[in-house]
């Protein structure tokens, strides 16, 4: 599939999806099989870990087919950005999704600031950024799109691995927003 085909796949998985018109194909034990012998995801989704934010059922999507990494807030650590060399150098995937969702408390914990404790006080410290590039009064799903946009482009600063691919025209990477109450993905 070329960049632009698999974009429309996972487009039309959405819209499957949000019209409660899941096929709900290659979740069965003939495709566990077949996926023993390796795997050929068609996109990585980098998406946040709230378990209302499911990213193989929101594309409606089977096993093998999405190289999911979750962590709260969709931010780039060193163990996303890791895992997505991973499947860009390893298993040849040229999509990356990075996907932030309505009302993101990742987000909304960075916004309100304070002391969370060293280790979520870290986590959203990764999301400083998309704070700061907005308005004093933007609401929290703005930052929410921002700090999807602003990951996207600190997957190629912080990592030769995907820049490299991206500047060869090998990955494609687009931010994107779930709407909770709908399901509908926007590609930003």
């Amino acid at each position: 599939m070329t960049k632009d085909e698999v974009l429309d796949r996972l487009k039309v998985g959405n819209k499957r999806f949000t019209e409660d018109k899941k096929e709900g194909k290659l979740q069965d034990k003939a495709r566990r099989e077949d996926l023993t012998s390796g795997q050929s995801p068609y996109a990585i989704v980098l998406s946040c870990a709230d378990s209302r934010v499911v990213p193989e059922l929101t594309f409606d999507t089977g096993l093998g087919e999405l190289f999911t990494v979750r962590v709260a807030g969709n931010i780039a650590n060193s163990s996303s950005i890791a895992s997505i060399e991973y499947a860009v150098a390893n298993l040849g995937t040229e999509i990356i999704v990075v996907m932030g969702h309505e009302s993101c408390g990742a987000v909304t914990a960075a916004m309100n600031g304070g002391d969370n404790g060293y280790n979520l006080n870290h986590l959203v410290s990764h999301i400083a950024p998309a704070i700061a590039a907005s308005s004093k009064d933007a609401a929290v799903n703005e930052v929410v799109k921002k700090n999807a946009k602003l990951t996207a482009e600190e997957l190629k600063t912080r990592s030769t691995i995907i820049t490299d691919a991206v500047e060869s025209g090998k990955v494609k990477i687009v931010p994107a927003y779930y709407n909770l109450d709908s399901g509908v993905v926007d590609f930003l």
